[in-house]
């Protein structure tokens, strides 16, 4: 499909798939990188691309269309950089309510290859954002004193900093007196603890004990926090939207190349109708996916302040699903093969089926979706 991009985006794309043909290109390579696929970041394959300076698009210094390109195209090339999608979460964040230090500090991190995560989840808070508990109380002496647990915190256990939405006035149920702060990754008074997934080492509970953090830690204002959240909505769905647009790419791609190459009943399995219409109609919503994601990018850089509920909130939901979609189809036509670890089948699958619950579950999206509507 022809995209509305410059020669330079262009380029941009195909160095990446050049780049990730060369080092993630073979399974052999991408189970060094990873331990066998127990994990989701290499820190000296991510220092690679910081070098490249390609990692500076994830830092605010390229457009959203930049950032979902290289989205996009790591993710097919099945790259191992966990790590860069929750940095520029929090470096869009940063860029929108930081101070000038922190811009400089967070910002450049990210361009230089350092790693962020955030974390708002709590054991009873993850939809209901409002029920956040874990407190920041003003400290004695400027600053706060963090207590409580967050979960389900992508990356954390590597980050060098953690974006945290702790609640600073009123009790769970306020959408009012959450506020934004900065945590370094190794903290006083900060336990990470992994959670174990089909996925592999991805996630963590996080502990705060008495977790004292300077007055300077705080990003942008605090109570606004609620706001300040809805503010990102746009980047994070995106973010999430064009990873998973490569995933359903690199599935959709192994399933052909896999269905043109089996043969039973003398031919190639491809070539029977039921997977013949099958495979068309999940090219056709890739197609469409694609529409979507570089549609909105391109409606957040003509205006980056806009919020776009109805949008961002449609192209998670129909980008996630549709990955889910292709990758569970790929399975089912590989047949063992698919369940097999020999073939990466069933690592799209368990990257494409989380996809639909991080970042708001598909049920949220479509509610969000339906007030727009007037509903």
């Amino acid at each position: 499909m022809d995209l509305d991009l410059t020669d330079e985006q262009r380029a941009f794309a195909e160095a990446i798939n050049d780049f990730c043909k060369r080092e993630t290109g073979t399974r052999q390579q991408r189970d060094q990188l990873t331990d066998g696929g127990s994990h989701a970041h290499n820190q000296a394959l991510y220092q690679k691309l910081a070098d490249l300076g390609w990692l500076e698009v994830g830092a605010g210094a390229g457009s959203m269309v930049d950032t979902c390109l290289f989205l996009e195209h790591t993710a097919y090339g099945m790259a191992p950089i966990g790590g860069f999608a929750t940095s520029a979460i929090v470096a869009g964040a940063i860029e929108r309510f930081g101070t000038q230090a922190q811009k400089e500090a967070v910002l450049g991190g990210v361009a230089a290859g350092r790693t962020y995560s955030i974390a708002m989840s709590e054991p009873e808070a993850g939809s209901d954002v409002a029920a956040l508990a874990c407190r920041a109380e003003a400290a004695d002496g400027g600053g706060f004193v963090i207590t409580g647990q967050k979960t389900w915190c992508s990356n954390a256990h590597f980050a060098d900093a953690i974006l945290l939405v702790a609640r600073t006035s009123g009790g769970p149920g306020d959408h009012d007196g959450l506020t934004m702060l900065l945590v370094p990754g190794d903290a006083e008074g900060l336990r990470v603890s992994g959670i174990d997934t089909m996925g592999g080492r991805e996630v963590n509970d996080l502990y705060f004990t008495d977790c004292r953090v300077p007055a300077d830690a705080v990003v942008g204002a605090v109570d606004q926090g609620w706001r300040q959240l809805m503010a990102g909505l746009n980047l994070e769905r995106l973010i999430l939207a064009a990873l998973m647009l490569g995933t359903a790419r690199r599935a959709f791609d192994d399933a052909l190349t896999y269905v043109r190459e089996r043969r039973q009943f003398g031919r190639p399995v491809g070539t029977f109708q039921a997977l013949r219409h099958r495979l068309a109609d999940l090219a056709t919503e890739i197609e469409c996916c694609k529409l979507l994601v570089y549609r909105t990018a391109e409606l957040v850089d003509r205006d980056p302040a806009r919020v776009l509920p109805r949008e961002s909130s449609m192209v998670k939901l129909k980008t996630t699903e549709v990955a889910r979609e292709v990758a569970l189809a790929g399975m089912q036509m590989m047949g063992g093969y698919g369940y097999a670890t020999e073939y990466d089948m069933e690592r799209h699958v368990r990257a494409a089926l989380v996809s639909t619950v991080y970042g708001g579950t598909s049920e949220i999206q479509r509610d969000i979706i339906g007030k727009t509507l007037g509903l």
